[in-house]
């Protein structure tokens, strides 16, 4: 029945299953295998498995370390007045009007989240023009190249991209730094468990190969 409802109707699931040449039967009988087997694994094979430790998991991090590395990011809003590829000279000259207004009411002291879910043409105008952080080669180079080159809270100049006219504002900058072992620890955790469970999982497989009697007719 979960599965019915991620369809339309029902005649629609039994399209689906006839296209795809599923008997129903088989399909239950798949889904109940399913949840035995992950019952079992639950119970006879996971439930072994030894917690994992903290000295484990600083191992973990300090052999992976140098993969941890971060380079420079920057969290910026933008104010977008969205220019056409084929604008006229008319249309662009009043897009730039428009962004060159706003942009002197961001300078005024004007909230600038407030300009932007009012005015922007950017999906991002519900945030407030929010575009959470960003590291190079994110972005389109003019509108990277002006948010780089920002201090927190600085405002751009006009930037002219592909899009249109942006105004462009630095929220927040995070120098390149290699993440902590307390920033990825839970991560980690979650890693080693994972990884012990694959492990468990083929042991067990080579066990059944292993001692399943194969009887060719």
């Amino acid at each position: 029945e979960y599965i019915k409802k991620g369809f339309g109707s029902d005649e629609e699931f039994q399209n689906v299953l006839k296209e795809r040449g599923i008997e129903l039967k088989d399909l239950k009988e798949d889904i109940r295998k399913g949840v035995y087997i992950n019952a079992y694994l639950e119970k006879d094979v996971f439930s072994k498995l030894s917690p994992v430790t903290e000295e484990q998991k600083k191992k973990e991090y300090d052999t992976n370390k140098n993969k941890l590395d971060v380079p420079d990011e920057v969290r910026a809003s933008h104010i977008l007045i969205k220019v056409g590829e084929k604008a006229t000279p008319e249309e662009k000259r009043s897009a730039k009007e428009k962004i060159e207004a706003l942009r002197a009411r961001a300078m005024s002291g004007e909230d600038f989240a407030k300009l932007a879910k009012e005015n922007s043409e950017d999906g991002s105008a519900q945030n407030g023009g929010d575009l959470n952080y960003f590291r190079k080669g994110e972005m389109v180079k003019p509108f990277e190249d002006a948010a780089f080159g920002l201090e927190k809270d600085q405002i751009s100049p006009v930037v002219e991209t592909q899009f249109g006219y942006h105004v462009i504002k630095v929220m927040d900058k995070k120098p390149a730094h290699t993440l902590t072992y307390e920033e990825v620890s839970k991560d980690i955790g979650t890693f080693l468990v994972n990884k012990q469970k694959r492990d468990e999982i083929n042991k067990t497989v080579e066990a059944l190969k292993k001692n399943a009697k194969i009887e060719i007719l």
